[in-house]
């Protein structure tokens, strides 16, 4: 095994900036083969992503992590996802129920510190369950969601699964994703059409005001220190330099090189 760390990724996250979305998945699929997948919690641009993989004849599943309390809407965007795009779309799920869960530790969510640990059990843990069987996720983190995202790279290292990040979308401003979506009639998520800028479960997500941030909208209950679930790496530590091991060869792919074992 080799050691891929975030430093290590600073020359091709810069090429990269050159890349149309469409070409990153391209050389994410011919980079990883079979061991990529894409994520979706089926808000606005993970749609988008699935309907480019769909356009790119790509073959990439895709991820949805239902936490067990998802809006019906959400749902049915996934089902639509898949009946009309013909995508692989994986549904994974919690180890406990919601009901489950409240009754062994109470309601999490009513505190922040509580609502790391829900959000770490519902949404982390199923996607770092399946991290062995992949070495890449591709998201659809964008820099115009501003925050901690304002910066977020398009390759980066998740020491949680162990995989390399892929965002292709992460230069798509939100007239550009509004223009992807008009005219390749993407399916979006109907509650975008009713105040939320950002969907997650419904007990923690709310619509927000025009003049409100995107993100005001996740536990306004706990005050707006408490914006991110942490399913992204970036999310949780966007300045570090973390590191994860992946087999040498695909190290050497992912960065274009060739390792040299004669003597």
């Amino acid at each position: 095994m080799a050691r891929l760390s975030q430093a290590d990724l600073v020359d091709l996250n810069h090429k990269f900036e050159q890349r149309t979305p469409q070409e990153l998945l391209q050389w994410a699929k011919q980079t990883f083969g079979e061991r990529v997948a894409s994520i979706s919690a089926m808000q606005k641009s993970g749609t988008v992503v699935c309907h480019m993989i769909k356009s790119s004849g790509a073959a990439i599943p895709t991820l949805f992590v239902d936490t067990g309390v998802m809006f019906q809407e959400t749902l049915e965007t996934r089902d639509r996802i898949i009946n009309e795009y013909g995508l692989n779309v994986i549904t994974l799920h919690p180890e406990l129920t919601m009901e489950e869960q409240t009754e062994k530790e109470g309601i999490l969510y009513l505190t922040s510190e509580g609502q790391e640990q829900c959000c770490h059990a519902r949404k982390v843990e199923p996607l770092r369950k399946v991290g062995d069987q992949y070495d890449a996720f591709i998201g659809s983190l964008r820099r115009s969601d501003g925050g901690k995202r304002g910066v977020c790279p398009i390759l980066s290292v998740d020491v949680e699964t162990n995989t390399v990040r892929i965002n292709p979308l992460a230069e798509f401003d939100d007239d550009h994703l509004e223009a992807y979506i008009k005219e390749n009639d993407v399916i979006v998520n109907p509650l975008h059409s009713q105040g939320f800028t950002t969907i997650g479960c419904n007990r923690c997500t709310t619509p927000v005001l025009p003049s409100e941030p995107k993100r005001a909208g996740r536990w306004r209950h706990l005050g707006p220190w408490s914006v991110y679930c942490g399913i992204n790496p970036t999310d949780r530590d966007p300045t570090h330099s973390p590191s994860i091991e992946l087999p040498q060869e695909l190290v050497d792919r992912i960065l274009g090189r060739m390792t040299d074992y004669m003597i």
